[in-house]
């Protein structure tokens, strides 16, 4: 049941940051840009949420699941300050 639940976040995070990066293609905004790319990397983060926990359980994937995450946030983070100007 885990699984399942860690399978569909990470699917409707790539949904996000697929429907938001082509929304971004048809109206050239830049904040539909910053959030689509930091829909990626938390989806990247969630998959390896998966890797860490379900398939590879004796691997410690958490330094790259944390990096991952915050890169994705400092993105938006920087998308928000630029896109205020």
């Amino acid at each position: 049941m885990m699984t399942a639940v860690l399978v569909l976040t990470f699917l409707t995070m790539l949904l996000c940051a697929v429907l938001q990066l082509r929304a971004y293609f048809d109206v050239r905004r830049g904040l539909l840009l910053w959030s689509g790319l930091c829909f990626l990397g938390l989806s990247i983060s969630n998959l390896l949420v998966i890797a860490d926990l379900e398939m590879f359980p004796t691997i410690d994937f958490y330094t790259w699941r944390i990096g991952s995450a915050a890169a994705a946030m400092v993105l938006l983070l920087y998308g928000l300050i630029w896109e205020s100007r």
